[in-house]
């Protein structure tokens, strides 16, 4: 039998991370993935040039059901220290947005940073390898079957990641090892994904797709301030996507289609100063003209061709109301399919905070997605991969 200091199950993010780390320390390790690859997710995201970080990590950026949790971690392996190894390997980035760190060619420039470290202090990564079982010993430490053949370990880290995008591996084994050695498990849902809509609003967005504009929107007090994009299937873009991780099933969205202002104050105004104009005519200057077009056949078709004069100050009111509080009802969310992550996961209340270690089996480790810590978008679910990794790497 093949024996290891630890073993690695997973060789995305987190667990590269950690392999590196206790490779550093001296010890052996193996790394075990079940795709063909390693670092798919890292390959994928950000459109091929993977955001990496974002500058402005905080554990607020954090959902948990424990939101202290991720601050030991992230405290003692920072954006500023994977930056510092993104540039020790003359990695050239940019900030795209609100912190948000993309490299300037290619994500296969962070994997292949990772491999370089790994492969330098004797890593071993196995792809094509799947687990077929885990045994804890009577004695301490793991015997891990899979198809290529049985390995044994004193310390196992789980880096499987979670549910989300399964035709780049996403699978349900973390939560299954998790519930095995006696840890609670979550609820586990798509998070930072698409919503869909159903009847009225499938004919608006279908008219809509391709349509994006900055907009404020809400849900169960929380608020993001980004893009949307309007899709046949529904509503996208970063704004949407950060406000899923907050939306339940039968709940409804709030978008702000004017945030930087008080819609009834201003139409009031523009009655007053503009009263020939006809509202198409001064939305379209602030809102797509596509948009305009589609809101006032929903909210104002009876006075399509009525200069503001002839509004009534009420009917005025209403649309502006709108304007500033539309509010939508999704049927749902594009699911795991094209989910970036993967909420809820392994119960934080059983893991060390400071180690990622299992307080119910000594030995065993879970870090990154398969955990229930879920990060906004913007690089700070890798921020989190680097972290836990990094945290689980110093003690394993």
């Amino acid at each position: 039998m093949n024996k290891y200091d630890v073993i690695v199950i997973g060789a995305g993010a987190a667990g590269l991370m950690c392999a590196i780390i206790a490779g550093q320390r001296g010890r052996s390790v193996l790394v075990v993935e079940r795709a063909n690859k390693v670092g798919k997710k890292i390959l994928m995201s950000g459109g091929g040039r993977c955001n990496f970080t974002n500058l402005y990590v905080e554990p607020s950026n954090y959902l948990s059901t424990n939101p202290h949790f991720c601050k030991s971690a992230l405290s003692r392996f920072t954006q500023w220290d994977f930056i510092d190894w993104v540039n020790r390997h003359g990695i050239a980035h940019h900030e795209k947005t609100l912190g948000q760190l993309f490299c300037d060619g290619s994500s296969k420039q962070i994997v292949a940073m990772l491999l370089a470290e790994s492969e330098a202090v004797g890593v071993e990564i196995r792809t094509h390898c799947d687990l077929q079982k885990v045994t804890a010993e009577d004695d301490g430490g793991f015997n891990v079957q899979t198809n290529q053949g049985q390995y044994h370990s004193t310390s196992l880290v789980v880096a499987s990641g979670g549910l989300s995008i399964p035709t780049l591996g996403g699978s349900g084994m973390g939560y299954q090892l998790a519930e095995q050695f006696g840890h609670q498990v979550l609820p586990q849902r798509a998070g930072l994904v698409p919503f869909t809509v159903t009847d009225q609003l499938t004919t608006l967005c279908t008219e809509l797709s391709g349509v994006s504009l900055e907009a404020a929107v809400s849900c169960n007090n929380e608020q993001f301030r980004e893009s949307i994009l309007f899709t046949h299937r529904g509503l996208s873009g970063p704004a949407m996507l950060q406000i899923s991780s907050y939306w339940q099933p039968g709940d409804s969205i709030v978008i702000d289609l004017l945030p930087d202002c008080d819609a009834a104050q201003w139409l009031a105004e523009q009655k007053q100063q503009q009263p020939k104009v006809l509202l198409r005519s001064l939305l379209g200057k602030y809102l797509p003209k596509r948009l305009v077009q589609q809101l006032q056949q929903l909210w104002w078709p009876q006075r399509v061709n009525s200069p503001l004069a002839e509004w009534p100050s009420e009917a005025l009111l209403q649309v502006a109301k709108q304007l500033n509080h539309w509010s939508l009802k999704p049927a749902g969310t594009e699911g795991y399919r094209t989910a970036e992550v993967t909420l809820g996961g392994v119960n934080t209340d059983g893991l060390s905070s400071k180690t990622m270690e299992s307080k119910q089996q000594p030995g065993l480790y879970f870090i990154g997605e398969v955990v229930d810590v879920t990060g906004h978008l913007g690089g700070f679910n890798f921020q989190w991969a680097w972290a836990s990794g990094y945290a689980a790497g110093q003690v394993v």
